[in-house]
């Protein structure tokens, strides 16, 4: 990393460090980041020789990436060698990430819950476990649904509703206090 400027170098190290807390390992972490910051797309060699990795290190890291969708692959006429980017906008990172969590994570889980739902318990146990997996599965529907909503918003309008933060909040609160129906004197 002796190749880089002490601003890229510090992305790169941070990347790397806070990979393992993302789920994923120091070294795609870092490739990732050296990506995200290049002016220009990379060949394998060039980020190996940027990282100090061993190309087959670089190879592996960026088949991850592809598999997150988080690096592009590009061709230039006149040379066989495949370049990568990333994504420099951060709302398409945002939902590109969102988007293979709920993949990974969140669809096998609300399988594994439709299925345990239909189940018919033989024991309060079962009916005590089944009813907590219910309120579960209808929480993670709901924040689904939301997910959808929220994905077919344009970065501007997810920004504002953003900055909005908690006056959101206030926003319902204040609807719902006009819809309730008024008390009637006596």
């Amino acid at each position: 990393m002796d190749n880089m400027t002490p601003l890229v170098r510090s992305f790169v190290a941070h990347f790397g460090e806070m990979g393992s807390r993302w789920g994923i390992n120091r070294t795609v972490g870092q490739i990732y980041a050296l990506l995200f910051v290049s002016p220009r797309p990379l060949n394998a060699e060039e980020i190996a020789e940027r990282l100090a990795f061993s190309r087959s290190n670089v190879s592996m890291g960026l088949k991850e990436l592809q598999a997150w969708r988080l690096v592009r692959l590009r061709h230039f006429s006149g040379d066989r060698r495949d370049y990568f980017e990333a994504p420099t906008d951060p709302w398409e990172i945002l939902r590109t990430l969102a988007e293979e969590r709920r993949r990974r994570e969140i669809e096998p889980t609300l399988s594994m819950l439709r299925n345990a739902l239909l189940e018919t318990p033989t024991n309060e146990e079962d009916r005590i476990a089944q009813e907590r997996m219910k309120g579960m599965h209808d929480l993670i529907e709901l924040v689904t649904t939301w997910f959808d909503d929220v994905q077919r918003l344009d970065a501007q309008t997810l920004a504002q509703l953003m900055r909005m933060g908690a006056r959101v909040g206030k926003l319902l609160e204040y609807a719902g206090k006009l819809r309730a129906p008024a008390a009637l004197p006596r």
